[in-house]
């Protein structure tokens, strides 16, 4: 094959590659509830934001601005959308990497229709100039422009129409607490309850027309890390499987097969979570290991280490983090076969684990 056959090979797989990405999205935004009355889970969050919808709506005012905090795919996004569908108002969708000046948010700023719903993803990563710029904006709805540099520099002021900012982070302790104040409601979004996910994931088979015994609604929901958005693609993945491979009905056995396949265990495992557990007691005998070390190890940047597998398998107790590095815990052992060096058993294993 020429080098010409290569790069047509390469763009021909970066296009399909591309066509499934922006289907799976175009799925996940059929399944996304329209309402608070159709969202799942989140109780507390749904009250309490039902009150600030339902009084600003009273008052013919527009909402306060809402900070969303926690996981990814916890429904963040979605509640945006629910927020501005709500108040019957337009949606603006951006994100924090995107403005990395204070003109950028400026210009989308200075773009917004009164009532309109702004929603900042990432809002941690936005650059300083940027977030010290939405302080004034959020808080007194005007902005100030600098035109020209130096002495001569002046400062133009903007007024802007009334506008509902939802921020929403997967680390609400890098916002800076000027930031945090000036929302008038924050909320954390929790890990879903197996049960919960049972609901998402009925209520999902249901919109795509797929049939789904209550066991295999569990089976899906119990290996879906608590999220929504796991159970979501987990479920169109037996979906596949059942009508390739079966009648198209998702029973216990079906779903556990086609999970096997896509090498998602019995506790949500999948490839990379064992790999990095496979890393830490069989190259290293359990820890103590640097971060970055385990990340050469399985092959992976050591953000993908540490923002993906990392959070799930301290959730679960498989992995702990101490002063000396990481350190598998003996659930870690026990969910692989294997069996834990003497030392690790009796000596300094468990002491840095228990004792950081």
């Amino acid at each position: 094959m020429n080098w010409d056959d290569t790069t047509d090979a390469d763009a021909a797989e970066r296009l399909v590659d591309s066509v499934a990405d922006r289907e799976d999205q175009a799925v996940e935004a059929a399944l996304r509830p329209k309402d608070l009355g159709e969202f799942i889970g989140q109780e507390k969050v749904r009250e309490q934001l039902d009150l600030v919808l339902r009084a600003a709506r009273a008052r013919g005012a527009t909402a306060d601005h809402v900070l969303l905090s926690g996981a990814p795919g916890l429904g963040k996004t979605t509640l945006s959308m629910i927020i501005a569908a709500e108040m019957g108002a337009p949606i603006r969708i951006t994100s924090g990497p995107a403005i990395q000046h204070a003109g950028d948010l400026a210009a989308i700023l200075s773009s917004l229709q009164e009532g309109e719903v702004l929603f900042l993803d990432e809002i941690h990563r936005m650059s300083r100039p940027a977030e010290e710029m939405l302080y004034m904006a959020m808080e007194d709805f005007r902005v100030d422009v600098i035109v020209g540099k130096g002495p001569g520099a002046t400062a133009i002021p903007l007024e802007l129409p009334p506008f509902t900012l939802v921020g929403a982070t997967t680390r609400a302790g890098l916002l800076p607490p000027p930031l945090r104040d000036r929302f008038g409601f924050t909320a954390h979004m929790e890990f879903y309850e197996p049960a919960e996910l049972e609901r998402v994931i009925h209520r999902s088979a249901n919109l795509l027309e797929v049939e789904i015994e209550p066991d295999g609604a569990a089976e899906i929901a119990g290996r879906s890390r608590g999220t929504p958005r796991i159970a979501n693609r987990l479920l169109r993945r037996v979906r596949d499987y059942a009508q390739v491979k079966a009648d198209g009905l998702i029973t216990r056995d079906i779903a556990e097969a086609a999970l096997a396949v896509y090498e998602v265990d019995a506790r949500g495992l999948d490839r990379l979570d064992r790999g990095v557990l496979e890393a830490l007691l069989k190259l290293f005998g359990g820890g103590p290991v640097g971060l970055s070390t385990l990340a050469v190890a399985v092959g992976e940047e050591r953000e993908t280490v540490e923002e993906v597998a990392e959070p799930f398998l301290v959730r679960e107790g498989l992995l702990a983090r101490t002063p000396r590095g990481r350190v598998a815990t003996p659930a870690a052992w026990a969910h692989l076969g294997l069996t834990p060096p003497r030392s690790q058993t009796a000596g300094n294993g468990q002491q840095d684990l228990f004792g950081a």
